[in-house]
C-alpha cells in the first residue's frame, strides 16, 4: 500500500496521479483529512480527481475536532512557537494514527520543486524515516504553477481558492496568515472573519502577534503579495527555517537523492 496525502490542492493532487501511473490505482491510496471551515468547492474537485484517478479519496475527519474554531476553543491556544494546535490535531494526530494501524511501502507528499519546499523535505526525511517519504514532484521538476497548467489542461478546474487568489488551500481563516491575508478574509469571507475575531477575544490570544482582528486596520498587509505556508497533512513547524546543506544541490540535480 502507498499512501498519497491529499488535501485538496493541486500539488497533492498530481503528486497522487504521478504514484498511481507509478504503483497503479489499486494499490495507491489518497486520504483526505476534511475540516468543515475548507470552502465547499472541495466536493466538487474531490470528485473531479475521483473521476481522474479511477479511485475513490479516502476522506477522514477528526473526532476530537471538525475546523480551527472547534481546535481553538476547546484547547484555548491558537498559534504561536509551538505552531499551530489545529494542524497537529486535524492532521498530524489522524496521519499518525492510520501510520500506526496499517502496513504501507511509503507516503506520498506534495511538496513542490523549490528549494524551500526541497528544504522541506530533506528535513521531513531525516526527521520521519519511518514515514517512508516520498516526493514525485521534486523528482519531477514539478512547480505548483505547472501542477495547475497539468490539471487544467486535463479539464479539471482549479479549486475555487485558487481563483479568488490564495496561494494555499488551507482552512478558511488560517491562524498562520499574516495581516494581509487576514484583511482579504475580512472581504471574501467575513463570516470566518467575524467568528475568528470574537474567538481570539473569548480565549484571549490572537493570530497575528500583538494585534486582535477587531483591531486590524483594514489596510494593513499587502494583499497582491500573501504568503501562506501550507500545512498540508502534517506539522512541518521543525526545521522549516534552517537550510539542508544539501538543499542547493539537490535542487540542481533531484535525481540524485532518489525522492522518488
Amino acid at each position: 500500500m502507498i499512501i498519497s496525502w491529499w488535501s485538496a490542492g493541486v500539488t497533492s493532487t498530481v503528486a497522487t496521479k504521478i504514484a498511481i501511473q507509478k504503483y497503479g490505482r489499486d494499490n495507491v491510496v489518497p486520504i483526505y483529512f476534511k475540516i468543515d471551515s475548507a470552502h465547499t468547492d472541495n466536493a466538487r474537485f474531490i470528485e473531479q480527481c475521483e473521476d481522474w484517478y479511477g479511485k475513490k479519496i479516502k476522506v477522514i475527519q477528526s473526532a476530537k475536532a471538525k475546523d480551527q474554531f472547534d481546535v481553538i476553543k476547546k484547547y484555548k491556544y491558537v498559534n504561536g512557537a509551538a505552531g499551530a494546535r489545529c494542524t497537529i490535531v486535524l492532521k498530524k494526530e489522524l496521519r499518525q494514527k492510520i501510520e500506526k494501524e496499517n502496513e504501507y511501502s511509503g507516503q506520498v507528499f506534495g511538496f513542490e520543486y523549490t528549494k524551500k519546499e526541497i528544504n522541506r523535505a530533506l528535513r521531513f526525511k531525516e526527521q520521519y524515516p519511518a514515514a517512508l517519504p516520498q516526493f514525485p514532484l521534486i523528482n519531477s521538476k514539478m512547480t505548483k504553477p505547472e501542477c495547475l497548467h497539468y490539471l487544467e489542461s486535463e479539464g479539471i478546474c482549479r479549486p475555487k481558492m485558487y481563483s479568488l487568489g490564495y496561494s494555499n488551500k488551507n482552512c478558511i481563516g488560517c491562524v498562520k496568515g499574516g495581516k494581509g491575508y487576514w484583511n482579504k478574509i475580512r472581504k471574501d469571507f467575513p463570516d470566518h472573519f467575524e467568528k475568528m475575531a470574537t474567538l481570539e477575544r473569548e480565549v484571549n490570544r490572537t493570530c497575528i502577534k500583538g494585534v486582535f482582528l477587531d483591531e486590524l486596520d483594514m489596510s494593513s498587509g499587502r494583499e497582491a503579495k500573501i504568503v501562506m505556508p501550507d500545512c498540508g497533512n502534517f506539522c512541518d513547524i521543525e526545521f522549516t527555517d534552517i537550510e539542508h546543506p544539501r538543499t542547493l544541490e539537490i535542487y540542481r540535480a533531484p535525481e540524485q537523492l532518489n525522492l522518488f
